[in-house]
């Protein structure tokens, strides 16, 4: 071996010692690529909010961002669709330049979420699923035509503060009119396409339309900011504005709903499908498999989710058997669901009853919620009934979420309609649900919390956020609710109503199930009174897959919460299990397993 070789062999035997000064210098050098890596992301997640906010000016509404709130934004054009599809393919695009290796621990989560964001929108915009959904803008659940006229009657997102509120609403009700006519052309590439949706949903969208057709301009929501202006109004500007607001319900908004309902009437419901389930949409099976997979954040498979639901309806039976058991009911369990529904006993009184029966609970939930929970919401919750012109097909509850700094207050909405049909006994678990510490707590704290990225307070997948609600129903004994035996029947009723929703939404879309059998199956397994379960079967078949989310999403926490109540034993906290799985925001299953599963780890050393 010559010199040189021997040399060099030599000198990969013999240890290089650093000095101090080279030490400091890798250090240096490792912590300015992290520092620079995590700039990157964070640029990367600036510039993606900032360039979805412009797209989307709604969403900027609801965080209290006022910059684009004279427009409502396009939403169902051929050249909305293209600029989220490109905006998605070039943020992944600038994602994949950034080392991942090189970030922190919650660098990494938030860098796997907007990963898995931005996938998942892709798979939404790939043509062959676009052709089956853009050709369906409306249906009777979910449609401006119910958004917008809370939105717009100063009762909702939109502030009426000063005299450029006003204007600024007037402004987007000229695009709101543009969306509905556009909607008409939609539906109209459905039909030439032979992809339509059921006469069912139709239908009720053509009451809806009727309903609000019907209310004189000066009973209209849209008209409701004008008979409530603030002192920093002149008279003459209400004078002039009031003229305005009546001028576009009578001229642009109830022509723009005329034009539609005809449509809709004349043209559509002839043609529109019998079959309530996509399994009878052209394309509707290869839908439903992307819609489950989206909804639920997992590869699951329509079969899987079905069977899912069944052995937890035999679960929560057997668990229903013993309460009625407890409370001495002699008779079947479907008799004991008929004596619930019927009893005057499980009946409000009047619609301020029911509303003080929630204020009550309210109250209960505070006093200890800080028990289970080391950060409670700023946001305060306001306890509010649904609005009359969509009571008759809204849900028993519902949340929407305030603004961020809390100048906006978090909602609550019960649904006081055919009010002998509205049972106590699960009044508690509706506000745990939708309430504290359920939507409220969910949303609050991720808005609220300013060292997250914003896709990350605002953003969400539904697992996530109704996984967290239906699990937050199980902190009621901790949180002194069902004491008595009908509300603990009223948990086991709801937690029954999610595991159905996993065999009646499976079962109508991927099983050919119809309506009547649908609504027949909730009425014979649970408590529900019949307005409810054809309310709840009429939602799964205008919004495929998303009641999947509920059950699917809480199946996983409760299981992440026993794995880590399994590893810490005695070091279990429950303040710092809910803290770990809420304060980084709204998180795909697989991901939120994972930081799980890094907390236990980090806790067992």
């Amino acid at each position: 071996m010559n010199r040189t070789l021997l040399a060099a062999a030599s000198s990969l035997l013999v240890p290089t010692l650093a000095t101090p000064n080279a030490l400091a210098m890798q250090t240096a050098t490792a912590e300015a690529t992290r520092s620079t890596a995590s700039q990157q992301l964070h640029a990367l997640f600036k510039k993606s909010d900032e360039d979805n906010l412009r797209r989307n000016p709604v969403s900027a509404l609801f965080r209290g961002d006022m910059r684009y709130a004279d427009q409502l934004g396009d939403y169902i054009s051929d050249e909305y669709f293209a600029a989220e599809k490109a905006a998605a393919e070039a943020e992944l695009a600038a994602l994949a330049k950034i080392d991942r290796s090189q970030l922190s621990d919650t660098d990494k989560i938030a860098y796997d979420v907007f990963k898995f964001d931005k996938e998942s929108e892709l798979k939404g915009y790939q043509p062959d699923i676009l052709a089956l959904t853009v050709v369906r803008p409306i249906n009777h659940f979910s449609g401006f035509h119910t958004f917008y006229p809370t939105f717009a009657s100063s009762k909702g997102a939109a502030p009426f503060k000063t005299l450029e509120d006003y204007e600024n609403n007037l402004k987007r009700h000229k695009e709101f009119v543009t969306i509905i006519d556009r909607s008409i052309s939609r539906f109209r590439e459905g039909m030439a396409a032979g992809v339509f949706d059921t006469k069912l949903t139709i239908q009720n969208v053509i009451d809806q339309l009727n309903l609000q057709l019907a209310d004189k301009p000066e009973e209209s929501p849209y008209y409701a900011p004008v008979l409530n202006f603030p002192e920093s109004i002149s008279e003459a500007d209400q004078a002039r504005l009031k003229a305005a607001y009546r001028a576009t319900v009578t001229d642009d908004i109830y022509p723009a709903y005329t034009r539609l309902r005809d449509f809709l009437k004349n043209e559509y419901l002839p043609k529109a499908r019998e079959g309530v389930g996509l399994v009878h949409m052209k394309g509707g099976e290869k839908l439903y498999d992307y819609l489950i997979e989206d909804t639920t954040t997992l590869p699951l498979k329509a079969a899987e989710v079905h069977q899912i639901g069944l052995d937890e309806v035999i679960r929560i039976k057997k668990e229903m058997e013993a309460i009625k058991e407890e409370v001495g009911f002699e008779g079947t369990l479907p008799e004991f669901f008929n004596h619930l529904r019927t009893d005057a006993k499980f009946k409000a009184e009047s619609r301020d009853a029911l509303r003080d029966g929630y204020y009550a609970i309210g109250k209960k939930v505070d006093a200890r919620i800080a028990e289970q929970f080391s950060t409670i919401p700023e946001s305060p919750l306001e306890i509010r009934a649904v609005e009359p012109f969509r009571e008759k097909t809204a849900a028993g509850g519902s949340y929407q979420q305030g603004t961020p700094d809390g100048s906006r207050p978090g909602i609550f909405y019960y649904n006081a309609y055919d009010l002998p049909s509205r049972t106590t006994y699960g009044m508690e678990t509706l506000y745990l649900h939708e309430g504290s510490p359920g939507h409220h707590f969910q949303i609050s704290l991720a808005q609220e919390n300013e060292a997250l990225p914003a896709f990350m307070r605002f953003g969400g997948n539904t697992a996530f956020v109704e996984g967290w609600a239906l699990y937050a129903e199980t902190l009621g004994p901790a949180l002194g609710m069902f004491t008595d035996p009908y509300q603990r029947f009223g948990h086991l009723d709801d937690e029954m109503l999610r595991a159905m929703r996993l065999v009646v939404d499976t079962g109508i879309h991927s099983k050919g199930w119809t309506r009547d059998q649908a609504i027949e199956y909730m009425l014979a397994n649970s408590g529900m009174s019949r307005t409810d379960a054809t309310a709840e079967v009429e939602r799964y078949i205008a919004i495929p897959s998303q009641a999947l989310a509920y059950k699917i999403g809480a199946l996983t926490i409760q299981r992440l919460r026993e794995k880590a109540e399994k590893a810490l034993g005695d070091r279990f906290d429950a303040r710092e299990f809910h803290a770990q799985v809420l304060m980084t925001g709204s998180l795909p299953m697989a991901v939120l397993e994972k930081k799980i599963d890094d907390w236990i780890a980090s806790k067992e050393v």
